[in-house]
């Protein structure tokens, strides 16, 4: 056993308990923060606000652009405060973070709209999910690591994976302030400034996470390294010429990050955007439903790190990997039936056809050329599935019938008169049983791949390297594959009229994760004792 085991071995069962909440509080903070703009996204406000007006389509696509640019800067803050983390140290560098993150966020609540100062405001906008995703790039990583560094090697997938479910419960808590927030005040005041709120309690939760961070103490595996003089002096290029990291890097980026995230996105983001805009299920009841699998899908991390400190990580991950590839579409099309079972019905029984010679359609236009890409258009902002045929002239069929309107009201009517339901709907209580189950059984799937992830990822990498080498894959897997899919799904979706579609990016992903995994992963390679 090491000096350094020892170390965490002696540490006081209180002390580990002060540095697993400490930073697991501080990740969901952090999380929150981030998460914030992609729940009130889904429900159009972001969209509605800050991007320009005319094209409902367009603004919300617009929307999840900006939410991927958070996504794509995670990389960069993962290599900036990586190479700080493991030069100068794990809690400076996740103290930074925080308090960068806190920052941005209380001022994406302080950006006037778009009405207001015109493009200044989505310039703004992006910029301050920038700063958020160079946070984040340094967040998990320091946090993941300062547990793992803490954790004696039987109990490191247990102790880490409670990292694991502050992301989820920052997802959380994002849902529960939006509601509380929308329930404590009028329509009117929430659609004009009360969205705000919850982007400036984050000053709160600020103040509350450095709090508990400036108390702990370094981790003891970089504390031994620096006393014996081995901290790397470049971190980023040792990431990429140590012996054996080329294939770690590849292996974490592919096999781990790509496939968990895109998971874990699929069972929270998507399936809120699937709720409130394919299946017209009231926004808050949606909020509702998914927040209360998230809060009971927490434990499914938990489990599933303890379960890998005794059967392995590699045996969960590829599981989850494989019953995704197997469920995702079934559980969706459960989700589907159960939310709004007359739509369902509706596009079983009535399908609806646009044929035509060129249609043609483009989501981000403000107005499409074509009769035939205005049909698609009309459909697409409504969440009606069609599909396509080509025809020399332009025609819209709904089962057996030939609709020849082309104003929005007398399709609105022709639609209604099918039994498609175009109003917002509320599930019946059973039914909103079984979309939770279903969502349960999703954010399972997140769990065996994802809570084991962080001790895994700390094993794979050598101490010395371990903060830049664990960050930068990481958080290109997540930042590229994972914060792509809700603007990819949506674009799938508006293109194809189909609203399963845009799962099969997230089917694709994890079906090259499990590949990548399969061949490369080896249990053997992960440092259980440093």
């Amino acid at each position: 056993m090491t000096s350094d085991e020892t170390n965490k071995d002696q540490l006081p069962a209180s002390d580990v308990r002060r540095v697993i909440t400490a930073s697991s509080l501080g990740t969901l903070f952090e999380w929150y923060d981030f998460f914030i703009y992609g729940t009130l996204a889904a429900s159009g406000i972001i969209g509605r606000v800050f991007f320009p007006s005319g094209n409902e389509q367009m603004q919300t696509l617009l929307a999840w652009a900006g939410f991927a640019v958070g996504f794509g800067f995670r990389p960069l803050g993962a290599i900036v405060f990586g190479y700080f983390g493991d030069r100068f140290g794990r809690k400076h560098t996740f103290i930074l973070t925080i308090l960068l993150m806190g920052v941005a966020t209380a001022g994406v609540g302080l950006v006037p709209s778009y009405a207001a100062i015109g493009w200044a405001a989505p310039a703004l906008i992006i910029l301050l999910r920038i700063l958020q995703g160079l946070a984040l790039g340094g967040e998990y990583g320091g946090a993941a690591i300062y547990v793992a560094e803490h954790s004696p090697a039987g109990k490191r997938g247990f102790f880490t994976s409670f990292i694991q479910a502050s992301v989820g419960a920052g997802f959380f808590l994002s849902l529960v302030v939006v509601l509380v927030c929308k329930g404590g005040m009028s329509a009117e005041t929430w659609d004009a400034w009360g969205w705000r709120v919850p982007f400036l309690l984050s000053l709160i939760l600020l103040a509350i996470s450095l709090w508990m961070r400036v108390k702990l103490s370094e981790s003891p595996v970089f504390l031994a390294m620096k006393a014996a003089g081995k901290t790397s002096k470049n971190p980023l290029r040792e990431s990429f010429t140590f012996p054996g990291n080329g294939r770690r890097l590849f292996l974490a980026l592919f096999g781990i990050a790509a496939g968990l995230t895109v998971i874990w996105f699929t069972a929270m983001f998507t399936t809120l955007g699937f709720l409130q805009n394919a299946m017209h299920v009231e926004e808050s009841v949606a909020q509702i439903i998914v927040g209360a699998a998230a809060l009971m899908g927490l434990g499914w991390f938990v489990l599933f790190g303890w379960l890998s400190d005794r059967i392995g990580r590699k045996r969960l991950i590829v599981t989850g990997y494989a019953l995704t590839l197997l469920l995702l579409f079934p559980l969706y099309w459960l989700i589907g039936s159960a939310a709004n079972p007359h739509l369902t019905r509706a596009a079983e029984q009535a399908p609806i056809v646009v044929a035509g010679p060129d249609c043609s359609f483009n989501p981000f236009d403000e107005k499409q050329a074509g009769e035939c890409g205005r049909l698609l258009d009309y459909l697409s902002k409504r969440g009606i599935s069609y599909s396509l045929q080509e025809t020399p002239t332009v025609a819209m069929t709904v089962g057996s019938t030939v609709v020849a309107a082309r104003d929005a009201p007398e399709l609105d009517a022709a639609l209604t008169a099918a039994g498609y339901p175009l109003g917002k709907v509320t599930p019946s209580p059973g039914n909103m049983a079984i979309i939770f189950l279903a969502i349960m059984a999703l954010t399972a799937l997140s769990g065996a791949t994802y809570g084991p992830v962080a001790a895994l990822l700390s094993e794979l990498f050598p101490p010395r390297i371990r903060y830049s080498s664990m960050s930068i894959p990481y958080h290109f897997g997540t930042g590229y594959f994972g914060g792509l899919l809700p603007f990819v799904g949506q674009y799938i979706v508006a293109r194809t009229g189909d609203p399963y579609a845009g799962l099969w990016y997230a089917w694709g992903v994890v079906a090259m994760a499990l590949a990548v995994t399969l061949l490369l992963l080896r249990e053997r390679d992960l440092l259980k004792d440093e």
